[in-house]
């Protein structure tokens, strides 16, 4: 199993909008982020600067980087978009956090 975990941005007046969309994850969203690997996905807002900070383990980089290609996720990327910061393809404007303390 390997732990990643990503900071991005949501608009600070999209708040409740972003909670919504993914308290009604779509069905094949879901389905799809597990056959690609994916586990214990949990997204935490911080309210005062709309930093979203989440973290998913994975079975394999590989796997999961593929998952990027599939037609949900696009799909996915392409609604989301209004809400957060983007890049020109829709995805997330993302940083990967360094993994620097662990308590199993």
């Amino acid at each position: 199993m390997i732990r990643k975990a990503s900071v991005m941005t949501v608009y600070k007046d999209q708040y409740e909008e972003y909670k919504k969309r993914h308290d009604e994850l779509w069905p094949e969203m879901a389905v799809e982020l597990k056959a690609h690997g994916a586990s214990n996905y949990s997204i935490f807002l911080e309210e005062a600067t709309g930093k979203l900070f989440a973290y998913v383990e994975i079975e394999s980089e590989d796997k999961w980087a593929q998952m990027a290609s599939t037609d949900i996720c696009q799909k996915w990327w392409a609604f989301m978009e209004p809400l957060m910061e983007t890049n020109p393809d829709h995805s997330p404007v993302s940083t990967e956090l360094k993994d620097v303390f662990y308590l199993a």
